[in-house]
């Protein structure tokens, strides 16, 4: 599923064409310095990679065997309960990446930086009106780049992975054991996807439009992503359970449920 939500990304990598925007010559949005990223991708893919698999496997571990959460799959109830999960989370992450790049390659927007990067010539630019014949001295490549202002990928990818990972957390730590440490948590992750968003507009890599966008768009996904896709939030009434001693194994949990996979232990 989550490879079919990921195909509009792929293509938009793959054609790697923007839409072609001219600009004004006065225009002072577009005249910024380039400056190097604050939080570039490695350290975003190390930081959300790490909170994923950290919150998420220990998050399902506290869950199934504290026996809260059960399966009726044939595979290992941890297993299976962080099949479910991951996927999810990768299903929703497909969407938003997708989303991003269809509206960065359609609109074409440039980034504050983009007369730093693109380096006209300008005893060829004719700046009476809008400027559609340039040509860039800059790498092909780079320019490119600098085409890709609207919206924030940055900012809608570490949105939608801090609050889903948020909204996960208060699912799932909900003892009251944690009614201050479920806070915190989801505090220090919020924080950082909202860093993340306010250095794309202090490098000058995108206009502050642009990172409040990718905010909306990240928290609309991770929320409907949580909200219809998992099962996180659902409640179960508690599960009858009977076990025949002669017939059963000591390996399986003989419950019945009209539930379709997982179900909450009654007592939790």
């Amino acid at each position: 599923m989550h490879k079919t939500a990921s195909m509009p990304f792929i293509i938009m990598t793959l054609v790697n064409r923007p839409y072609k925007r001219g600009f004004y010559c006065d225009d002072e949005s577009i005249r910024y310095p380039y400056r190097n990223d604050t939080i570039t991708h490695g350290l975003m893919a190390g930081v959300t990679i790490s909170c994923t698999v950290i919150i998420i496997t220990s998050g399902e571990m506290y869950m199934v065997f504290s026996k809260r959460l059960y399966s009726r799959s044939e595979c290992n109830n941890y297993v299976a309960a962080l099949y479910k999960v991951i996927g999810t989370f990768l299903f929703g992450a497909s969407v938003s990446q997708s989303l991003t790049d269809l509206a960065k390659y359609m609109v074409g927007r440039p980034r504050p930086n983009f007369l730093a990067v693109c380096d006209p010539d300008w005893s060829t630019v004719n700046c009476s009106g809008y400027v559609m014949e340039f040509e860039c001295r800059g790498s092909n490549a780079n320019v490119t780049e600098s085409r890709l202002s609207f919206y924030s990928g940055h900012s809608s990818f570490g949105m939608y992975c801090m609050l889903f990972l948020s909204l996960y957390i208060q699912a799932r730590l909900c003892g009251k054991w944690a009614r201050l440490l479920r806070p915190t948590i989801q505090f220090f992750l919020l924080s950082f996807a909202l860093y993340v968003g306010y250095t794309r507009v202090s490098d000058y890599k995108h206009h502050w439009s642009d990172v409040l966008v990718g905010f909306l768009q990240g928290a609309i996904v991770a929320a409907l992503t949580v909200c219809y896709v998992s099962d996180f939030f659902k409640v179960r009434p508690p599960q009858p359970c009977s076990k025949d001693p002669l017939e059963s194994k000591p390996s399986l949990q003989l419950c019945e449920s009209d539930q379709n996979h997982f179900g909450y232990l009654a007592g939790s």
